[in-house]
């Protein structure tokens, strides 16, 4: 098969859709590999560090999108790129298709099979290739808010771990999964007091077992958040709903109950957040103040260690591209149900029921 990397175009992203080690394999497979020029060194990979295992490099998008049977990514096509995916061609990335229409419809039209590593799912739920930017989002959700914290960045001026004498912020991280894990794991670190709310008393309970005594749970309701919000320095949105829109656990109006300078870090803003007063932001402007709370939405946000990240990620993906690389992606999909449940759009029809749900549109038999 013939496979392309383009570089990533959206803002201020600097991963990249595999790493050299990946390439290596691919070619290794007798496969075709198209590297983008350029693509690679947001992360540290450069050119020749792709020509050396083997992958031809190519000057623009436009001939990496025009050549490749199979396209692998990061961050789902911006519109620069809806007019290059052509009809056949099988696209592998992070799509979260449920936030935006626009993206949905412009990959429909182009007659692609787009596979979202977002809803490549195990038998026991877990979402392998969402999981290690999970695990990114989720420590880095912490390093911001910290900062963010900071009353020249406009937060509350709150040291997350206290002093002796002083003590120390409060985190609330809404949602038990890898992102509020992570995202309560480095809290902790820090020495911070740490509030974790889930509906799911399974995900309770393990907290409850490997966390530190300073880590508490909680069941997740509208009194609860309500509650805590009031007292809290940092909250963590981190609730995922698998393919489809997140639910807005905090409405605007909720906001007047916090205290000036709270700091909000909606990592579900991929899936549209879980904040009403979300809306997407960049690396180059990650923040606003709605109701004297800041909020920091940025969509890609492990994109500001693209070295940690694509490794990260080109450990996981890797066997899924082989596997599509191989054998085409209906085989592949026939015998991998994981896989099989990361089609998203086969050849222009939707095939995701939340994604259907979404944008109310006609149900299709594949």
């Amino acid at each position: 098969m013939i496979v392309g990397i383009p570089k990533e175009i959206k803002n201020n992203e600097s991963r990249v859709g595999m790493t050299p080690a990946g390439v290596f394999e691919l070619v290794k497979n007798n496969h075709t590999v198209y590297v983008q020029s350029g693509a690679g060194e947001g992360s540290g990979f450069f050119d020749e560090d792709y020509q050396q295992v083997g992958a031809t490099i190519l000057e623009t998008i436009q001939e990496v999108y025009a050549i490749s049977e199979m396209i692998v990514k990061v961050k789902e096509p911006i519109s620069a790129e809806y007019p290059l995916v052509k009809k056949g061609q099988i696209v592998f990335t992070y799509f979260h298709f449920a936030s935006s229409e626009a993206l949905t419809r412009a990959m429909m039209d182009s007659g692609a099979t787009c596979i979202a590593y977002e809803t490549v799912e195990d038998e026991d739920g877990t979402l392998p290739l969402l999981t290690p930017m999970s695990e990114v989002a989720g420590r880095m959700a912490i390093q911001q808010g910290a900062k963010y914290l900071e009353k020249p960045k406009k937060g509350r001026g709150v040291l997350l771990g206290g002093v002796p004498g002083v003590a120390p912020g409060k985190v609330l991280v809404l949602g038990a999964g890898t992102v509020g894990i992570q995202a309560a794991k480095m809290a902790a670190g820090l020495g911070a007091h740490v509030t974790i709310l889930d509906v799911n008393m399974k995900r309770l309970r393990y907290v409850n077992d490997v966390m530190p005594s300073h880590v508490v749970t909680e069941f997740s309701n509208e009194f609860n958040i309500r509650k805590h919000i009031k007292t809290h320095d940092l909250i963590i949105g981190g609730v995922l709903i698998k393919g489809a829109k997140a639910p807005k656990l905090i409405s605007k109006e909720m906001l007047d109950d916090m205290r000036p300078g709270t700091v909000i870090v909606d990592v579900a803003v991929d899936q549209g957040g879980c904040i009403e007063t979300t809306k997407p932001t960049t690396h180059e402007d990650p923040t606003y103040i709605i109701n004297d709370v800041v909020h920091y939405c940025v969509a890609n946000m492990p994109g500001a260690v693209p070295y940690t990240s694509t490794v990260a990620l080109t450990n996981v993906t890797l066997p899924y591209v082989l596997k599509l690389a191989n054998m085409g992606w209906r085989s592949a999909c026939n015998l991998d149900k994981s896989l099989s449940k990361g089609l998203n759009i086969v050849e222009g029809e939707i095939v995701y029921k939340e994604i259907i749900e979404a944008f109310n549109l006609e149900p299709v038999l594949v």
